[in-house]
């Protein structure tokens, strides 16, 4: 995993997804193109919070689920459809996460990393034992700290979008990335 951000903000607040959204709207087949372009992006975020493939999974299906649902109620009123997506994430991973707490589960750094495709041996364990490190060091991280990573730098959603997705402004998005990023560097290497 690497922390730099995925791009396709709008450079200048511009919603790049709202004609798909529109032609949603219109006939619900259409929202296929927008599942598509956020599937990944979503079960990623779904994924490094919970830990879990089957989990993520179902957080992932619950969260398109909900969005078609609702599309015909989504309007263009400054935060963007990615935005809103990933609220509607946001709500399922707190429900996932609830349902978690009712039921024992293993900790996050106890799972395996996803497949990596590379030719070279080396290197694959170069990799794995890299994301290993990062995931063990992001899953210590308080949970508002961890949200603002994984959006940001695994699905490369701006502080704006990540404040509209927690409930927070963008300035404290700023303030909990400077923070958390500051954190991970001295839990990824205590002798800074």
């Amino acid at each position: 995993m690497s922390l730099r951000p995925r791009s396709r903000a709008p450079a200048s607040g511009i919603d790049l997804d709202l004609a798909d959204v529109r032609a949603a709207q219109r006939d619900p087949a259409a929202f296929a193109t927008l599942y598509r372009r956020y599937v990944d992006r979503v079960y990623g975020y779904c994924f490094y919070l919970l830990g879990d493939h089957h989990d993520a999974e179902d957080a992932t299906e619950r969260t398109f689920l909900s969005a078609l649902a609702a599309i015909d109620r989504y309007r263009d009123e400054g935060a963007t459809f990615r935005s809103w997506l990933f609220r509607i994430a946001h709500n399922q991973l707190a429900n996932a996460l609830r349902a978690r707490a009712r039921r024992r589960e293993a900790p996050i750094d106890a799972v395996d990393e996803p497949g990596i495709a590379t030719s070279d041996p080396a290197r694959l364990v170069d990799v794995a034992d890299e994301a290993h490190r990062l995931r063990a060091a992001v899953s210590r991280l308080s949970d508002d700290r961890r949200q603002v990573v994984v959006l940001r730098f695994v699905d490369g959603l701006t502080a704006r979008e990540i404040g509209e997705v927690l409930g927070r402004s963008e300035g404290a998005v700023r303030v909990l990335q400077h923070r958390a990023l500051r954190e991970l560097a001295g839990i990824l290497d205590p002798t800074r």
